[in-house]
């Protein structure tokens, strides 16, 4: 069962972005799949990795908008995500140290920081990127 759910009161009105959170999305539910299941340890160091490729293809989208189009948040927006990356990191060196009961941590920083960032963040570009064309 799915801990979060797309919907359309996340959208930011970029399609290509949408889907870009709804793939964050469901990294998130592999996580929370694999810890009701008793499996989130062994299964963590493939999550990060492929948390932590991702998440850099998504925000280098999302700037290479906000440069293309000289979005005037651009800077904010990006240390939000420059943040979210340490964080991450962070995360992925403490499991390397054997600290292996993270999935809980990582699934509630994940879940927070996402649905919090779209809410905020990135709903704040939608009307901008709109104007110049880009849905």
């Amino acid at each position: 069962m799915a801990l979060i759910t797309w919907n359309s009161n996340l959208s930011v009105n970029v399609k290509g972005l949408d889907l870009q959170h709804q793939k964050l999305f469901d990294t998130i539910n592999k996580l929370h799949d694999a810890m009701s299941k008793g499996q989130a340890n062994t299964q963590l160091s493939s999550l990060l990795n492929e948390l932590i490729g991702y998440t850099k293809t998504h925000f280098k989208s999302e700037e290479d908008l906000f440069n293309k189009y000289n979005y005037p948040d651009k800077e904010k927006h990006k240390t939000q995500h420059d943040g979210f990356v340490n964080k991450i990191e962070e995360l992925r060196i403490k499991y390397s140290e054997g600290k292996t009961n993270l999935s809980l941590e990582l699934m509630t920083f994940l879940n927070t920081w996402l649905i919090e960032h779209i809410k905020k963040m990135d709903k704040a570009y939608s009307e901008f990127m709109n104007s110049k064309g880009v849905e």
